[in-house]
């Protein structure tokens, strides 16, 4: 009889493998990052953790034996989640791998704008002596955290080190530690003219893409700063230039944009008060160990006594 088979599409050190073999000593296990190693495999895998671009037509093939999809992000919208939903198809993500390095680099952004440090690498290069305009603080003023998920937690329970007063949008409307006040996502503009940094740290579903357009913008304070590690397409881009070109909001730190990569013609390139960053808010050298032992071990524990996986299991619903 043919051995079950798990495909994971990145590299591990042999203690995880081995860890994963503790608790499926009779499966067989392909790991790689190189596609030669796992493309003939996924079409008789039961578990693949790590989604390609273009391994759909393997593992969505009528004979296909997937049963369970692990991501290798915590964002799914990049998923043919239809076709999952009605192959009955288990879907995990990565949510919370992400928690520690994606709040320091929201925090890296809200710094480095309101104590002008892109300014000063920039007048480094130049050997350019020049105190460029710093005048801003960022203790004890507002955060609107929009989004407060496990990312958006911890970035609330930093702010809190900063003496700051944290607003969080959620779409439930449920209190959250480290949170001053609460708020559900059609309350968000209620919220934005109190903020002076606006965080969005949202996945992509057909509720939030573009929900930040003209009209949030101009709700925005002119000294605030906007935030995004979410998805770029959360925001309207054209709408956010026009935003910063005319002074509706101070600047801007972005991780995603609509169009990956960056266009060359794109205006925000030029802009002295954005800071760019080529989405790599959720690199951290702990990445593949937070996957696989918080998330994906759990899980499989779960999925060989026969209970469904517990940790980040994909509403198809809610579309995270």
């Amino acid at each position: 009889m043919q051995k079950r088979k798990i495909v994971i599409t990145n590299t591990l050190n042999q203690n995880l493998i081995d860890q994963i073999g503790e608790i499926i000593p009779d499966w067989t296990i392909i790991v790689g990052k190189d596609r030669d190693i796992w493309q003939e495999h996924l079409h008789d895998a039961e578990i693949i953790a790590g989604w390609k671009k273009g391994i759909e037509k393997e593992c969505l093939a009528p004979k296909s034996k997937l049963k369970w999809l692990q991501t290798w992000s915590a964002g799914v919208d990049s998923l043919p989640l239809e076709i999952l939903e009605s192959r009955n198809i288990i879907v995990t993500s990565a949510n919370g791998v992400h928690t520690y390095p994606i709040s320091e680099s929201i925090f890296a952004l809200m710094l480095g704008l309101t104590r002008n440090i892109h300014t000063y690498v920039k007048n480094q290069q130049e050997k350019k002596w020049h105190h460029s305009g710093i005048k801003l603080e960022m203790h004890e003023k507002t955060i609107g955290i929009i989004g407060v998920g496990a990312i958006g937690k911890e970035t609330a329970k930093i702010a809190k080190a900063f003496g700051m007063r944290v607003l969080g949008v959620r779409h439930s409307g449920r209190q959250q530690e480290y949170v001053d006040e609460m708020y559900t996502t059609d309350q968000l503009d209620m919220v934005l003219p109190n903020c002076d940094y606006v965080v969005v740290t949202l996945p992509l579903t057909k509720d939030t893409k573009h929900l930040f357009d003209s009209k949030k913008f101009d709700l925005m304070k002119p000294s605030a700063f906007f935030i995004n590690i979410g998805r770029g397409e959360i925001a309207v881009e054209d709408d956010l230039v026009t935003a910063l070109q005319k002074g509706l909001i101070a600047g801007a730190g972005l991780d995603v944009f609509e169009q990956e990569p960056l266009s060359d013609d794109s205006p925000l390139w030029e802009m002295e008060n954005v800071i760019i960053t080529p989405h790599i808010a959720g690199s951290t050298e702990h990445y593949n160990q937070r996957v696989i032992e918080n998330i994906l071990l759990p899980n499989l524990n779960n999925y060989i006594s026969g209970t469904l996986p517990s940790v980040n299991h994909v509403d198809f619903s809610k579309g995270y």
